[in-house]
């Protein structure tokens, strides 16, 4: 469920605080800023993610958001693959999923990491990442609900990961999927109550 560790511990520790801070970076704050579109942390849900700068009415920059973000998960594994290892990698990319959900820059109140845990997937093995996605948009389609997409994704991943054989990347699927489940917390409160916003609606 582990990929060999190969990696000395020091190097390892670099490689989780690098993709920490490659994480933490603020994609929706910055660009909703640069936009002028306001105080993003004041507007609807004041999430940082790409489903809130939505609510500002700027596809555009929703879709910069959501890119971005996932980019910068996928850079996270995918430059510690090259210059490193496997254990590397897969730890480079649990803190930039970590960064997101709580960067240092705005006192850890971060997103809900659901676009950098989908371009986490596509780094770490691109077909289990094409079928994230594509679970993550059909379960948003048909609710018409976008933290149910996120749900429906990370709950399924380990059981992509098994079905393609890539059994030494379970663990940290598992752990995504907790750390999803925790953040979306609020959201699985509102499903229940039947309150949770469809996609666009502004908050």
């Amino acid at each position: 469920m582990l990929p060999e560790i190969v990696t000395s511990a020091p190097m390892l520790a670099v490689w989780a605080v690098l993709g920490y801070l490659l994480g933490s970076i603020p994609f929706g704050v910055v660009l909703t800023q640069a936009l002028n579109l306001g105080d993003l942390r004041k507007i609807g849900s004041g999430n940082i993610g790409a489903t809130n700068v939505l609510r500002t009415g700027n596809k555009a920059a929703a879709a910069a958001t959501l890119i971005l973000d996932g980019a910068k998960g996928a850079v996270a594994v995918l430059l510690a693959r090259w210059l490193a290892a496997e254990d590397a990698a897969q730890l480079a990319g649990f803190t930039a999923f970590l960064g997101h959900c709580f960067p240092v820059w705005l006192r850890f109140h971060g997103g809900k990491g659901v676009a950098t845990f989908l371009g986490l997937m596509l780094a770490l093995y691109w077909p289990v990442g094409l079928v994230s996605c594509a679970t993550w948009l059909a379960a948003a389609a048909l609710s018409r609900i976008s933290s149910v997409g996120a749900l429906v994704a990370a709950l399924l991943s380990t059981a992509w990961m098994l079905l393609f054989g890539r059994i030494e990347m379970t663990a940290l699927c598992l752990a995504l999927t907790l750390l999803i489940f925790w953040r979306h917390r609020a959201n699985l409160d509102r499903l229940r109550a039947g309150t949770e916003p469809k996609i666009g609606k502004k908050t």
